[in-house]
């Protein structure tokens, strides 16, 4: 009975590992004016299910999200419950585990969303971090800077197609 159950701990662990895991994201947000509106934006997105904690610089506007380790990510609704706050997105950075990920001509998936690296130069291994530089997420100029007029992206049957860079 102990050996069905090392078995079952090790398939969960290795099922587990075979996904990139984000792990957590630096935010920062532009238009905030007071510590009020801070609390606020804090709040709406401490509330989304797969936030495990807020750290706020309120000097830089930062947020620092940990993410749950078994609820998947939505960098959408991140996005979104910024936006209903009143403000936006500047930048968000997502740490990711690269650990057992299959990345095949620069793309890795995570649940339904495909994720395009724009400039891997190396095989990626262990926590990397990742700017998400699709528009809602980056300032215009970085958006048009990596993504240009050319926004070749995979073919993807569910989710959102998302561009990163390193």
């Amino acid at each position: 009975m102990k050996t069905l159950k090392i078995y079952i701990i090790l398939f969960i662990a290795t099922v587990t590992a075979a996904n990139a895991q984000f792990t957590k994201a630096e935010l920062q947000v532009s238009g905030l004016t007071c510590s009020l509106c801070a609390r606020t934006t804090e709040k709406s997105l401490k509330a989304l299910p797969f936030v495990s904690e807020i750290k706020p610089d309120l000097m830089h506007n930062i947020y620092v999200i940990t993410f749950k380790s078994d609820v998947p990510v939505s960098f959408e609704e991140i996005s979104k419950k910024v936006k209903n706050s009143g403000f936006s997105v500047n930048y968000l950075k997502t740490t990711v585990n690269f650990d057992n990920t299959k990345v095949a001509d620069n793309t890795f998936t995570v649940g339904s969303d495909t994720y395009k690296i724009l400039n891997a130069d190396k095989a990626l291994t262990g926590p990397v971090s990742l700017t998400l530089v699709d528009k809602g997420f980056a300032p215009n100029s970085v958006t048009k800077k990596h993504l240009g007029k050319n926004t070749e992206t995979p073919v993807t049957t569910t989710g959102r197609v998302y561009h990163v860079a390193i």
